[in-house]
Order: structure tokens, then sequence, then C-alpha cells
């Protein structure tokens, strides 16, 4: 008989049951979780052949100047026509590679048989949140970043996938840092050409404020407005490609030291005075290890993984062993698996948006999905991944995304996708492979009642047990 924990397990902790792998979860519920608990985490196949970074932003730096040659030859003349036709091209192609790269990314949650891993994927990405919404990232360069950046570190160390993440270009060109420099750096007071331009650009304060406020500390960290500017300051300089500086990282990472705030900083009581790289990795390293983060950060996962409303006690526990692994996210993931909190109730959690469409897919398994039906479903249900409206990323309590007129949205997909599946799904199945352990007498009536194996599918999908992780 397929329990209570095996459900939590598939659904909470993973991304939703593929058919029959209850039965296997319910023989060690938390020994399936921990087995996918690897340090060296591959790139899965479906995304082994997407463009890379230094891919991307070729093609992003070479359309870029050619924009530029356009605007200083004049737009006015057919060859401005062809060159904004040519744009017009770029930024098509562009959107397209956006989808195919969502659409791959999408695609290898809904197959994996690794689901808690992939689940922490999703989780970091959105904790060190980048999105295209407001049209700073190009293409498909987001799908590439979390390749990077997040993929390898989730069983790894906090401290290096936080460094990863401020030294990528993708969060560079989000938060504006690959264009601020400090106001007494050689860039500011002697610009090139002499035109001002770049004088007029200044301290660019956005990367330094997330890192502090979403990232590591947390808004009630213990950081002042003036922490800020000397974080700001102390990264100035981090920026990518161009010439000079040399590549201090990986994926084209450069620190440009003509950008750089020369002389002595001070962020939370620490000065930095190198005058080099080291003193914003000095920094990070600092943040990362700090006591603020530690709560910060293990508020966010118990919340995600218990209840909307954390309670402190789970708190306390993620806490410490952030704290006494130094940032050790594979002991903090077992510890995660091994809260009590987390086994009491399968139903504290409401499944965001994405998480419905990954379990649901997960659960018919009838084959890859439609990839424009995927991802104008995705757009209706209004979680397209990447797409967050700010750099705090999706939020995590189900009240800020889920209302009256958004519940609707999805017992009508539900319907219209149930509809389209072919006969080969038995809803006598798909209860068995989902539900069956946790459904309430109303819901077991209902679908023994309904008047269809359609309705029946239908029901399932929407029930209130289906809804919750």
């Amino acid at each position: 008989m397929v329990s209570k924990d095996a459900f939590i397990a598939a659904n909470r902790f993973g991304l939703g049951p593929l058919p029959l792998e209850l039965d296997v979860i319910a023989k060690n519920p938390r020994g399936w979780l921990k087995r996918q608990i690897t340090a060296e985490q591959k790139t899965p196949s479906l995304l082994q052949n997407l463009p890379n970074v230094a891919e991307i932003m070729s093609t992003y730096t070479r359309n870029r100047q050619m924009g530029n040659r356009g605007q200083n030859r004049g737009q006015g003349n057919r060859g401005g026509g062809n060159r904004q036709r040519g744009g017009n091209t770029f930024r098509q192609q562009q959107g397209q590679d956006y989808i195919d790269s969502v659409y791959s990314r999408t695609l290898n949650m809904i197959q994996t048989p690794a689901p808690f891993a992939e689940h922490m994927v999703k989780f970091w990405s959105n904790h060190f949140t980048v999105s295209n919404a407001s049209r700073k990232i190009v293409g498909p360069i987001a799908v590439a970043y979390e390749t990077d950046t997040i993929r390898p570190h989730i069983f790894g160390n906090f401290e290096d996938m936080l460094i990863a993440v401020a030294q990528h270009p993708t969060m560079l060109i989000y938060l504006d840092n690959h264009i601020s420099m400090g106001p007494k750096s050689q860039m500011a007071t002697n610009p090139r050409g002499g035109d001002g331009r770049a004088r007029a650009r200044g301290l660019n304060e956005n990367l330094a404020r997330e890192i502090l406020e979403l990232h590591t500390l947390g808004v009630n960290g213990g950081y002042t407005q003036t922490d800020v500017r000397e974080f700001a300051k102390i990264i100035t300089g981090w920026s990518f490609g161009g010439r000079g500086g040399g590549p201090e990282g990986p994926n084209g990472f450069r620190f440009k030291r003509w950008f750089h705030e020369p002389g002595p900083k001070t962020l939370l009581g620490q000065t930095y005075d190198s005058g080099t790289v080291n003193d914003g990795l000095d920094a990070l390293k600092m943040l990362a290890r700090h006591p603020s983060t530690a709560k910060f950060v293990a508020t966010k996962l118990v919340r995600h993984f218990v209840a909307d409303e954390p309670p402190a006690s789970a708190i306390k526990k993620i806490e410490g062993v952030f704290t006494e692994s130094t940032g050790n996210l594979a002991k903090v993931s077992e510890a995660l698996i091994d809260l009590e909190e987390a086994w009491q109730s399968p139903f504290d959690k409401t499944k965001t948006p994405y998480e419905l469409v990954l379990s649901t897919y997960r659960a018919l398994d009838t084959g890859k999905p439609d990839k424009k039906y995927l991802m104008q479903t995705l757009g209706e249900l209004q979680q397209t991944p990447f797409k967050a409206s700010s750099p705090a990323g999706w939020p995590d309590v189900a009240k800020e995304w889920l209302n009256p007129e958004t519940l609707m949205r999805r017992i009508e997909w539900m319907r219209a996708l149930a509809a389209k599946l072919p006969r080969s799904v038995k809803p006598e199945e798909l209860f068995a492979d989902t539900i069956e352990a946790v459904a309430s007498k109303q819901t077991k009536f209902w679908v023994k009642a309904a008047p269809s194996a359609e309705e029946a599918i239908a029901l399932i999908l929407a029930s209130p047990e289906f809804q919750r992780r």
C-alpha cells in the first residue's frame, strides 16, 4: 500500500510521481530522496546541446556593435532600414532560442528520474533570479546561466554558488553591474574620448543591494544603506568581455580596473582595500558565512519545503546545519529531508503553476508535450520560467498567486488537457499513481461517479489533493 510519506516525498520534495513510481518510493521515501544527493551534477542530455554563454554573448555583442554602427551612420537610408530588419531578425531568433531552451529545461524536469535534485535546481534558480521580463537579458542565456551557476552547486557549497552567480554575465547584465563605475575610478575621472558619457553612468547599486537583501543577509539582516553603497564600490569593475583586465573567472567574467573605485571600502565593519577582484570575493565569502545568511536561507528553505508559515523549530534546525557545515548544501538538503515537520501533513503547500504543469505531465506520461501548447499554458497560468517581475523571483506563498481567477484558469486547463488525452490514459491508473493514498472520501466518490473517463481524469487533476504538495 502506497503511504502518505511516499506522496509527500514525490510531491513536496520531488516534482510529482511518474506512473508506478510511488510503489518504488514507498519502500523507503527518505532514502529515495537522499540517494539523489550527489556532489557531481552532470548536465542532463536535453540541455547539453543548448547554446552556451560564450556563444550567446558573442552573438549579442556582434549584433549590438552592428546596431551602434547603424545608429552612427543614420537610419534614414535604405542601409539603415536593412540593419533595422536585421535587428528584428536577431530579436526574433533570440526569442525562439529562449522558447527552445525553456522547453528543453521543462521537458527535462518532466522526464527526470531525479526530481528532488531538479526541484533544488528550481529552488536555487528562483533564489538567485534572473528574468527577461525587463528585456535586459537576451534569448536563452537564462537557462545557460542556470546550467552554469546553479546546477553544479545544488549539493555543493553555498559560497561557491554565490560567487558563480555574482560573476556571471547574465546576473551582471540583469542588475546593471557591468556599467557600474566608482566615482573616483579612472574611467569616471578621465573617461575615454572625453565626451563624458562614461562619467554619466556612475555607481550602480542594484547588484550590491540584491545580494544583501535577496541572496544572503535578507532585508532584516543588519546592513544599512551605507553598506549597500560600500559593497557596490567593492564590486565596481565586475564585468565581462572587452579588452584588457584579463578573465578572472569562467564564462567571460572580467575585472575592469579602470571602472573600480580606488581606496578602502568598509562593509559590515570589515575594510577591503586590495584594489583587486579579491575584495569582492572576500566580501562574498564573508556574506555567505554570516549568521544572518544562515537564518535567511533556512527560512526560505523551510517555507518552500514545509509550510507557507515556516515553523520556528524547523528553521532553527536548518540554520544550525547551514552554520555548522559552512553552507554545505548536501548536508542542508539531508537535514531538510529529516525534518519531522515536513512529514506531518501532505497538504501544507500548494503547487505553484509551474509545479502543477510539471507534476501533471509527469503523471500522465504521454510523451513530449507540444512545445507551443506548453509555453502557451505557462503563459496563461502566469508562471513562465525566467519571467519573474522582479529580482525577488516568484513568491513562495500561495496567497501571492492563488485567487479565484487563477484557480479557475487551472481548472479550465485541466479540463482542456483531459479532453486531448489518448484513450490509453486510464483514470483508475492515474488515481492510483497520484492521489489514492491521500484522497478524501469526497474525492474518491466524485472520481468514481464521473460520467466519463475524460471527466474522471479532469476531476483527479483538479482535486485539492493533486493541487497540493
